[in-house]
């Protein structure tokens, strides 16, 4: 089985931080016979940032997905998807690129119109990267079928910047998208190795039990996810989340403690107020990151004679 250990993150306090590259990621959901279920893959064990993590579909933002292109063959994204945007990435931008690297690592592509499985995997067999007349390949297979990207079923959930001690940073945007109609999900067996369909709840005793290991912000996603039963109640969910940044700081520990990742809200971050539901740290704890609140602050010592 697959592991990846958390040092395989490189935490320096003292490199200058990088600048985050615009990112994308799908949580994608159904409605199961016992529940809501997320779609996972697992990272190739040799992939460069997290490596044999569990993860839901995203990378970085091409340039392809910038394209002008997308404007006839995508349609307009949610309202709230400017609350993501940025000077370096529009919300089309953004929304196009969560979409591509579902599709290429999930085998999961959201159009305007029903698609099924076999004819995902038939685009996916026509494309071989770069531009086709003009425009990105993955434009050109929808303009040949007369299809549009269905930007606007993308639902905004979070937006995580990798830690600024890390040496690879990302600016990730995360959007929720019930799994169209007539599609699977599966993995590609190139950059992800292992794809799974499961209740939130069930991934997280799972990684718990060391199957999976789960960055922040799968695990944050997940233990909130826990809480809606259905997808209904997951865009509604979705609706209440902040959309601002969440960059975590990592501390080294003190006193002996273990390392952690201190969210906003945590008397260790210099954002005083949350911005997300749940315990505002990740302490590492042998290989893993697990969800903790911050200590209760220590009471002084009272002064000679009056224990």
């Amino acid at each position: 089985m697959e592991q990846i250990s958390p040092r395989l993150l490189d935490f320096d306090q003292n490199r200058t931080p990088p600048v985050p590259r615009d990112a994308a990621t799908l949580v994608i959901l159904r409605d199961g016979d016992r529940g809501l279920e997320v779609f996972c893959v697992r990272r190739h064990a040799r992939s460069s940032f997290l490596g044999g993590a569990l993860v839901f579909p995203g990378g970085k933002v091409d340039p392809d997905d910038g394209a002008e292109a997308w404007a006839a063959r995508a349609t307009a994204p949610a309202a709230r998807s400017e609350l993501l945007a940025t000077a370096t990435a529009s919300a089309r931008t953004l929304a196009v690129a969560a979409c591509r690297e579902a599709f290429e690592e999930g085998g999961i592509l959201p159009v305007d119109a029903p698609l099924s499985d076999r004819e995902v995997s038939e685009i996916a067999l026509e494309l071989n990267g770069g531009t086709a007349a003009g425009q990105p390949a993955l434009a050109a297979a929808l303009e040949r079928r007369g299809l549009r990207l269905d930007l606007g079923a993308l639902v905004p959930w979070a937006r995580w910047i990798t830690p600024e001690a890390e040496s690879r940073r990302f600016d990730a945007r995360f959007y929720l998208l019930a799994l169209p109609a007539g599609q699977l999900g599966r993995h590609d067996d190139q950059e992800t190795t292992m794809s799974v369909w499961a209740s939130p709840t069930e991934i997280l005793e799972r990684t718990a039990r060391g199957e999976f290991f789960l960055a922040p912000p799968t695990s944050r996603t997940l233990e909130l996810l826990a809480g809606a039963p259905d997808l209904h109640r997951a865009a509604a969910l979705a609706e209440r989340q902040s959309l601002l940044p969440i960059c975590p700081r990592f501390v080294p520990g003190d006193g002996g403690g273990p390392p952690y990742l201190a969210l906003p809200g945590d008397p260790s971050h210099g954002v005083p107020e949350r911005r997300t539901d749940g315990p505002t740290r990740y302490v590492l704890r042998g290989d893993r990151f697990i969800s903790e609140d911050a200590p209760p602050p220590q009471r002084n010592s009272p002064p000679p004679g009056k224990e």
